[in-house]
């Protein structure tokens, strides 16, 4: 059970105002995510990602496996404007071997996935 009993109404508010603005992409397989070629296409997509990481636009990569009708989650740092520009340059995307959705959130910086 959590206990909620020390978080006041100001801490609240002191923790929201300083939650900063993301976008959150969510990658579908695409018509071609079975076509001949697709696999290297989405090593290739992988790696575009890692440079993304790596130039702090892409602060989270979570790929998703299986037979799931999701691909993959990302959180970027950017608005949801200079993401859309990024991801219509992905080779994945431009192959039709994923199509996305993206989402304006807000989160607070500093959180991070345990080690």
């Amino acid at each position: 059970m959590v206990n909620v009993e020390g978080i006041t109404d100001d801490d609240m508010r002191s923790v929201l105002a300083s939650t900063k603005r993301y976008t959150v992409l969510i990658l579908r397989p695409g018509p071609n995510r079975h076509s001949e070629g697709a696999d290297k296409i989405v090593w290739e997509h992988g790696r575009r990602n890692l440079a993304l990481r790596a130039e702090g636009a892409l602060s989270v990569i979570l790929p998703v496996g299986g037979e799931a009708d999701v691909s993959g989650i990302g959180v970027f740092g950017l608005d949801i404007d200079a993401t859309r520009e990024i991801v219509q340059g992905d080779p994945g995307v431009q192959a039709g071997v994923f199509v996305y959705e993206l989402y304006e959130t807000r989160s607070f910086p500093g959180d991070a996935l345990p080690g």
